[in-house]
């Protein structure tokens, strides 16, 4: 199949999330199988980049456009991703493709795809990767979006996929029909992750003692990541293990100052490290030389969840946001959204290194058997099929779709 797989970003702006991650990984694991794999994305998400722009580029045997982003011109916090270029390229190759995948539904790539697939009559595969809510992140900006293009970008997918059955109920809720309905959970490839570094070099990095229990958060430091909670949390923790380090690995989404006050008013200073955004090797590092990962507030299926399991090291998390069943119990704890909660249940890992080594290796052989790549995209290549042969008979013709305020496309 000629597959586009449109995403905000995509390799190698691992900084903006898990969504570049999981857009590149389907993609590489397409074109391994023999598909032809086209992207489109931008150049910038946080910090600026030298890719090339507005052309296609060979990354990795797949064609990448990196379209320009005037986000990086935009003075507001929450800049929406601008590829100004986008619909220029989109006119001219859009009617080469099978199928469209898009990730991310709140983009104005999403927009401009989507608006060209329905005018072609491609059939288009969506993918929101957890933020079909409004009520995280930028509020007002969501419901801006979603006033204008959400139900017209959702309906008119020919298939969704959820990450897990509380995201189908959302996409049910918003009226996309249950034969459009498909759960893939994220995955990671075990084989690439083969050579893991020995454990102590992270610590040796940023100070801390061997013989220290690491307690790590690992991602965008974001309040909606419930990162406050986690260092209230973390203070109780503190009283009870004199040695425990909590280390914060994450770019810095211009809320670090408030988090710093909070860590001071605890009086946590020495026990809390900041480390922003770090590289592959690093992070992984980091999973491996952590006693116990924590994330207070997710929606979704993290990757940061997985990569935490290859390395064997124990989750703790919250029934706040969405819910993965598999973790309570099998690879960690899901608690109470609450600092007593919270705290309990890492302080529970960290006094049992029996309980830790159990959860830990049940953790690896999840990823093993469950969550590897090649076989959930085997499942999305049989989704892809089925979308493409019924999509291209419930498809509008040529010409048809609305166009997007103020361009003529």
């Amino acid at each position: 199949m000629k597959i586009l797989q449109v995403t905000p970003f995509f390799k190698p702006l691992w900084e903006s999330g898990g969504v570049a991650r999981v857009a590149y990984d389907i993609s590489h694991t397409l074109h391994e199988s023999g598909h032809d794999v086209t992207v489109y994305t931008t150049n910038r998400s946080i910090y600026p980049s030298d890719l090339p722009t507005n052309r296609r580029v060979d990354v990795d045997g797949m064609n990448v456009y990196y379209f320009e982003n005037l986000r990086k011109y935009c003075p507001m916090e929450a800049a929406p991703v601008l590829p100004y270029y986008m619909p220029a390229v989109a006119r001219r190759e859009m009617n080469q493709f099978d199928l469209v995948h898009i990730h991310d539904h709140r983009t104005m790539l999403t927009v401009i795809a989507s608006h060209y697939a329905r005018k072609c009559g491609v059939p288009y595969v969506l993918q929101a990767h957890g933020a079909l809510p409004q009520d995280t992140g930028s509020r007002r900006m969501k419901r801006l979006f979603d006033q204008l293009w959400s139900k017209e970008v959702i309906l008119g997918a020919s298939g969704v996929i959820a990450l897990n059955e509380t995201e189908a109920e959302c996409y049910r809720a918003l009226g996309v029909a249950e034969e459009k309905n498909a759960i893939f959970p994220n995955g990671n490839d075990p084989a690439e992750h083969s050579d893991l570094p020995a454990r102590g070099r992270f610590r040796a990095a940023w100070g801390i003692d061997g013989a220290a229990r690491v307690v790590l958060y690992l991602g965008r430091l974001d309040p909606t990541k419930g990162i406050d909670l986690l260092i209230r949390s973390f203070a109780e923790v503190a009283r009870e293990f004199d040695d425990a380090v909590l280390m914060l690995v994450g770019g810095d989404m211009g809320h670090n100052d408030e988090f710093r006050q909070r860590v001071r008013s605890l009086n946590l200073d020495d026990r809390v490290v900041f480390t922003g955004f770090v590289s592959k090797e690093d992070k992984m590092a980091a999973y491996t030389d952590a006693d116990v990962f924590v994330t207070p507030s997710f929606t979704g299926f993290p990757m940061t969840f997985l990569e935490a399991c290859l390395c064997g090291t124990p989750i703790v998390t919250t029934g706040q946001g969405d819910l993965l069943e598999w973790v309570d119990n099998t690879v960690g704890f899901t608690t109470e959204y609450t600092p007593e909660a919270f705290a309990g249940a890492i302080g529970r890992l960290l006094d049992d290194d029996v309980l830790r080594a159990r959860f830990g290796e049940q953790a690896k052989e999840l990823v093993r058997t469950r969550y590897n790549w090649q076989a959930i995209v085997r499942d999305i290549e049989g989704f892809y099929a089925d979308v493409a042969n019924k999509g291209r008979d419930r498809s509008l013709p040529a010409g048809a779709g609305s166009g997007l305020p103020g361009q003529n496309l």
